[in-house]
């Protein structure tokens, strides 16, 4: 069975011991680094600090269902998800796909599909562009994980609306991100499109994170297209 060229971090989230340690020894034997977790909680803490590279996931933790686990992952996290349960029926596949995971796989498994499907979503991510759950841009440290914003060490206050734009234009970092684009992400009726309550918005943020509001740093303004955000 081919390994990988480097140690790939694989971070699995299952609250089966013998699973855990199933997988830690497949995984191990081929050069994987491996971290545990053994619920959903615990399994968010640990993808904030290793940063995995694939995360495994069970559906059925014993503090929260491994769906708001992938919905929460993926708020910040783009490493691909594969699903590994005994929850086999079409509803919880669809909605986990739905949610941003990758693939799913029941259990019992062979180790030689898991490892296949591992190699192939693997492969279709390597084209990603994979932000960091910290960002640090000037004096500025953005953790999209944990929904904060520090300025100069110190944490800075924002609305839901706020972070939104923020981490929208930061996860397309150095691309200018249109205005409609923006609403689309932050609003579904259509009364709240209005441009110029998208702009009041993007003026708070602004006299929140920038030094000089009126000749901003880190979001520039695009004439007419929308805005982008720099960390130079």
């Amino acid at each position: 069975m081919a390994s990988p060229e480097r140690n790939i971090r694989v971070l699995v989230i299952d609250d089966e011991e013998s699973i855990r340690r199933a997988l830690k020894s497949i995984l191990s034997l081929r050069n994987y680094d491996v971290s545990l977790s053994s619920s959903g909680e615990e399994g968010i803490n640990l993808a904030i600090e290793t940063n995995p590279e694939i995360v495994i996931l069970d559906l059925s933790l014993p503090d929260m269902d491994g769906l708001d686990v992938c919905r929460e992952l993926r708020t910040w996290m783009t490493s691909p998800i594969l699903i590994l349960s005994v929850r086999g029926n079409e509803g919880d596949k669809v909605t986990a796909l739905d949610l941003g995971a990758d693939d799913y796989l029941t259990k019992p498994f062979q180790a030689g599909e898991l490892l296949a499907r591992m190699r192939a979503i693997l492969r279709r991510a390597e084209s990603r562009v994979v932000q960091p759950p910290e960002i640090q841009a000037g004096d500025l440290t953005i953790s999209l994980a944990k929904r904060t914003v520090f300025l100069k060490g110190e944490e800075i206050s924002l609305t839901r609306t706020e972070f939104e734009i923020l981490s929208v234009l930061v996860r397309n970092m150095d691309c200018v991100v249109t205005h409609k684009m923006l609403a689309d992400t932050l609003w579904e009726d259509g009364e709240a499109r209005d441009p110029q309550l998208l702009r009041v918005h993007v003026s708070n943020l602004r006299k929140k994170i920038e030094p000089g509001p009126s000749l901003p740093r880190y979001i520039l303004t695009e004439p007419g297209v929308g805005f982008r955000f720099t960390a130079e």
